[in-house]
């Protein structure tokens, strides 16, 4: 690493979302970590990596680490040093998965791939993996290596799992939840479980709340993706910071597809059918009129409803604190977000 980075080291301030407060001081702490960890004597790296620093985003993964670490009384360098890792992580696989769906905006913004290549992106995505891995053994601990050694190859997985489907139709809803489990909620799970075993060892109930909070992280991450494949149909893409319909064009089966396949009139399966077979974003207008007809939308916000019931139910371990109802409303957050 160069000590004259030109990546900014200046912590970047915590999104406006009241969730965040119980942990701002962590927060900005991983957020200065994370230009410092990006830096490179290869030049393309700190350009591309200047990039990944200035588009932000609400880095939600890391704050489930921070958020539920405190909630365990967990040591503060360890729990910052994994938020950085778990975001690392998502990072590395968001410059991939925008290679393979040819994205051309993320959060508002033009992607790595878009502005420099596939190829460079690709290969910064590597870089980024192996920072991850590098502040991983620091951590020493190696039950949360093998945790997030697990989800690597979970996600990696759930990402083929998904590009293997595209354009089948016959997608059924337990095929698409098991895709969704893995190239989404492991994450998410995986950051929750990794913090909780920072606690302390000899710590009461410690099994009971680690069990918890993996599956609070699991219900959050379902619930999320859940939301965001209704958002696909029903958001604005100014505030998604992405175009709207992007999985119409990508010939994506989610959810709200599949329920109109499942339960529509012949014509809504017709619209559809249509739409995927020949990837046409022009016929957006046509598939939400469609989705409408058979309630597709209002089914997935009731399927996202209930994993985020499971997930705050799974808070309830937990003793009461700060940290623990700001993970609620995380979870409340992730239900009712509009972006």
């Amino acid at each position: 690493m160069t000590a004259n980075s030109s990546v900014a080291t200046s912590p970047r301030p915590a999104p406006p979302l009241p969730f965040y407060g119980p942990v701002l001081d962590d927060f900005s702490a991983v957020n200065a970590l994370i230009p410092r960890q990006l830096t490179s004597d290869v030049h393309l790296v700190e350009e591309i990596g200047q990039h990944l620093v200035e588009a932000g985003g609400k880095r939600l993964r890391p704050l489930v680490v921070l958020l539920a670490a405190n909630a365990c009384a967990a040591d503060s360098e360890a729990r910052v040093k994994l938020a950085a890792v778990i975001e690392f992580l998502h990072t590395a696989t968001l410059l991939h998965d925008d290679v393979v769906d040819s994205s051309g905006l993320r959060r508002g913004k033009l992607t790595a791939n878009a502005l420099w290549g596939n190829a460079p992106s690709v290969l910064v995505g590597d870089f980024v993996y192996s920072r991850a891995f590098q502040l991983m053994v620091e951590l020493g601990q190696l039950d949360i290596l093998a945790v997030l050694a697990e989800a690597t190859n979970v996600i990696a997985e759930g990402e083929v799992m998904q590009l293997a489907n595209i354009g089948r139709l016959d997608l059924s809803e337990d095929d698409y939840r098991t895709i969704i489990n893995a190239k989404t909620a492991k994450l998410f799970e995986a950051a929750a479980h990794s913090a909780a075993l920072l606690s302390p060892a000899h710590a009461p109930h410690r099994d009971a709340q680690i069990a918890a909070l993996k599956r609070y992280g699991q219900a959050l991450g379902l619930a999320f993706q859940l939301v965001d494949d209704s958002l696909d149909y029903a958001g604005d893409a100014a505030a998604l910071g992405k175009n709207v319909g992007d999985d119409l064009a990508e010939g994506k089966l989610t959810l709200p597809l599949i329920v109109a396949l499942r339960d529509g009139d012949e014509a809504t399966r017709q619209v559809v059918r249509e739409a995927l077979s020949k990837k046409d974003a022009s016929a957006l207008a046509a598939v939400q009129a469609a989705l409408q007809t058979c309630d597709a939308l209002g089914y997935t916000q009731r399927a996202a409803e209930r994993e985020i019931a499971s997930a705050k139910a799974a808070l309830e371990v937990l003793p009461p604190s700060p940290y623990r109802e700001a993970l609620g409303a995380l979870a409340d957050f992730a239900l009712h977000r509009a972006y």
